[in-house]
């Protein structure tokens, strides 16, 4: 998985859009105002990205992949995880870490900007 398969994948799912409030270097994934994926668009030999996750399935996935998930960098790591690409497990493996963190945040939006995202896509 690259950079550029990583945007694409986030850019496909409903009402997403993409912003660089955090400087130059650091591309944002939200949907309904609320971010969801973060990925550094500075890294060149190693990958990863930033996704939300449920606190108790954080901690699992990190003692299964220690490899591959670690607490978030640079964010609340009871929610947060990054998630490198390219080590342990397959990019199929990985677009679930981004869908669960999509749902998540999706989940988490009021019924009226669920009802906004619908409309438009």
């Amino acid at each position: 998985m690259n950079i550029e398969d990583i945007r694409e994948y986030c850019l496909a799912q409903p009402g997403v859009t993409e912003e660089l409030p955090f400087g130059p270097d650091t591309l944002v994934f939200k949907v309904g105002g609320k971010v969801f994926l973060l990925v550094g668009l500075d890294q060149v030999d190693t990958l990863c990205f930033n996704v939300k996750c449920d606190p108790d399935r954080a901690v699992e996935l990190r003692l299964n992949y220690p490899e591959t998930v670690i607490p978030g960098y640079h964010m609340n790591k009871k929610h947060w995880n990054t998630v490198y690409c390219n080590r342990q497990l397959p990019d199929e493996r990985l677009r679930t870490f981004i869908d669960d963190s999509y749902a998540l945040v999706y989940d988490s939006l009021s019924k009226a900007v669920k009802e906004s995202i619908n409309l438009h896509d």
